[in-house]
């Protein structure tokens, strides 16, 4: 079974994720702040993320930055975002995003 990190500080939105996720057959993992989205990448075992990108403590954009400088594995992320704003596209595109 696949498992997903759904990385987002408003609780409400990942249950309703995680819901979805369960009856596509994912396991889902939670973060809500960027510090815990890094535990979870560093463990491993995720297929795919959807990362939001206004989180407390570290946000969407620095847990990206933090996951290349130290060379977390790759993987499949969906950023997620109220503000979509042109500099938001274009800084997600710079990590392949």
């Amino acid at each position: 079974m696949y498992k997903i990190l759904i990385a987002d500080d408003n609780k409400q939105i990942t249950n309703i994720l995680s819901s979805y996720a369960k009856n596509d057959g994912y396991t889902p993992l939670v973060a809500f702040d960027g510090n815990q989205a890094l535990e979870i990448f560093r463990k491993g075992g995720v297929d795919i993320c959807l990362l939001d990108v206004m989180m407390p403590v570290i946000d969407g954009f620095a847990v990206l930055q933090l996951m290349e400088n130290n060379r977390v594995e790759k993987l499949p992320i969906i950023m997620m975002t109220a503000e979509a704003t042109k500099e938001n596209v274009r800084r997600a595109g710079e990590y392949g995003v």
